[in-house]
């Protein structure tokens, strides 16, 4: 007998003699090992597409050798082949078997055979799916299933977390972690190295397993919990259903930081805590508390024109409104006057906005436990970058959590790093500098008379005595430009903040507002 042994990587074949001489094969069984040896050898060497060009069916078997190479992903492959026999006339079958280092799974070897036929001159290798494995069939592909018990992702409450962007997916056919929170905490939730995987025969349009090949060692999961509320997150997931935009909610604890809420319309990308958005005039927060530390008061005189010029820039209020002579700073705020702050920005050095962004915690590296968008305000390098930065625009760029942890700080007086899975949080960002506690007490007055009198008048009715901030931002090149929907704000008798987007859908105060009293009046209930 003839032995061929191929290795991956080894880019050749050795050849043993086993039991005769090699000379002593018949001639049509020489001739049809040439293909099949350069067949198993790519195969060994894990190319799959020069492997097919050894068979009858080239496109059909680099596939499916393909989905098996990718599936599995071997360390190492080892093909030893067997003697070959005439089948007939310009037929022969060889067998073979086949080695595969699985990660997770190990050493998995089986037996096939190849049949090797003469067709107009030349050979080539008759391509089958049961030739690969001989469990496999048409449709059907190897792939590998986790053994164990995987665990689940848990709210507060130690509950099945039923919040599908923040929990993420897990692969049908691999058992692995693909996506969100499974894809982070995998090792925990699978058993990490002590997880076997088996060996299974897989549809290759469902990924579904259909037969298992072998079994693997079990492994118990270790369940993750997060801070997320389900009464809150239930509250926010209603609130956007029927949003015909990409939209998020988020809510915080202002006292810890603690994550109650991150929903998100529709699923799959978790905007909440990860889209970088011009934060428009939520972002005016910020700057009144540069402007109130500078010495600016509530009773301030405000002029609020329709239109601001910066060198040949325009700058105006929504629908180009415009506040009456003797209004002040109050006013503004609550009204949200895009022109008074972009004419207030003389009173702001390049680094004020940066510097009082750190004390919110913006722009820090957050550790919350899942990956987050921290934020951007940087220094602002000429007189127009520094308008529009005022009023939330040009470089300036948060997440609807970071603007969540914008009203928190407001509410508490200090900035606490958001956090969603408490265990696996090393050291919380802490902020570099401190929110002056009178200029904090002066945006709360400042916020609930934005609900009160102001532009989240939607929110006037509902009990809790919310205090908010509304936000218009504009993104894009289009005429006139597009704009995505901001609220943010916080409970003044209850430990709750939080930040409403919706993406490409209009103003802060009609559209942004009616989903933040949904959210608001659905936890009252």
């Amino acid at each position: 007998m003839a032995a061929l042994l191929l290795l991956a990587g080894g880019g050749y074949a050795a050849f043993g003699i086993v039991g005769g001489d090699v000379d002593e094969e018949d001639a049509e069984v020489v001739a049809a090992r040439e293909p099949l040896t350069a067949f198993l050898a790519a195969w060994a060497r894990h190319d799959a597409r020069k492997a097919a060009g050894y068979t009858d069916t080239p496109d059909e078997a680099a596939s499916l050798l393909t989905s098996v190479l990718t599936n599995l992903k071997p360390s190492r492959t080892a093909i030893e082949d067997g003697e070959g026999r005439k089948q007939g006339e310009g037929k022969a079958r060889f067998p073979f078997s086949v080695t595969m280092q699985i990660p997770g799974a190990g050493a998995v070897t089986w037996r096939s055979h190849a049949q090797v036929s003469d067709t107009s001159g030349t050979w080539k290798v008759e391509f089958t799916s049961s030739m690969i494995h001989p469990e496999l069939s048409s449709g059907r592909t190897l792939a590998l299933k986790s053994a164990g018990n995987r665990a689940q992702v848990l709210d507060a409450e130690g509950e099945p977390l039923r919040a599908e962007s923040l929990v993420g997916t897990v692969d049908p056919v691999s058992g692995k972690g693909a996506s969100g929170l499974e894809a982070r905490y995998d090792d925990i939730l699978s058993g990490g190295r002590k997880a076997g995987k088996s060996l299974v025969v897989a549809d290759r349009q469902s990924g579904r397993a259909v037969k298992e090949l072998d079994e693997a060692p079990a492994a118990e999961g270790r369940p993750v919990r997060t801070t997320i509320d389900p009464r809150v997150q239930e509250a926010a997931a209603d609130a956007l259903t029927g949003s015909d935009v990409h939209a998020a909610i988020v809510a915080i604890d202002p006292r810890n930081g603690h994550i109650l809420a991150a929903a998100n319309r529709p699923g799959g990308f978790n905007r909440a805590l990860e889209g970088r958005y011009p934060p428009g005039s939520v972002f005016k927060v910020v700057t009144a508390a540069a402007l109130l530390k500078g010495g600016m008061k509530a009773e301030t005189p405000a002029p609020c024109p329709k239109f601001a010029r910066v060198d040949g820039q325009r700058f105006e209020n929504q629908k180009q409104f415009e506040l009456p002579t003797g209004s002040t700073f109050a006013d503004a705020f609550t009204q949200s006057c895009n022109t008074y702050f972009v004419d207030a920005r003389n009173r702001l050095s390049d680094t004020d906005l940066r510097d009082t962004a750190q004390a919110f915690g913006i722009g820090g590296s957050w550790d919350v436990g899942t990956t987050t968008y921290d934020g951007s305000v940087p220094v602002t390098t000429s007189d127009n970058d520094k308008a529009a930065a005022t009023i939330g625009q040009a470089r300036v760029q948060a997440s609807p959590l970071v603007m969540a942890s914008v009203a928190a700080t407001v509410k508490s007086g200090t900035f606490s790093q958001p956090v969603l899975v408490p265990d696996a949080v090393k050291e919380k960002y802490e902020a570099p500098a401190e929110l002056d506690a009178g200029v904090a007490g002066e945006l709360r007055e400042l916020m609930r008379a934005t609900v009160t009198s102001g532009s989240a008048h939607a929110l006037k009715n509902l009990s809790g005595a919310p205090h908010a901030k509304t936000g218009t931002a504009e993104f894009g090149s289009g005429k006139p430009p597009r704009t995505h929907a901001w609220m943010i704000g916080y409970q003044g008798d209850s430990d709750l903040a939080w930040a409403v987007l919706l993406e490409d859908g209009g103003s802060g105060g009609a559209d942004a507002g009616p989903v933040a009293q949904r959210f608001l009046g659905n936890l009252a209930r």
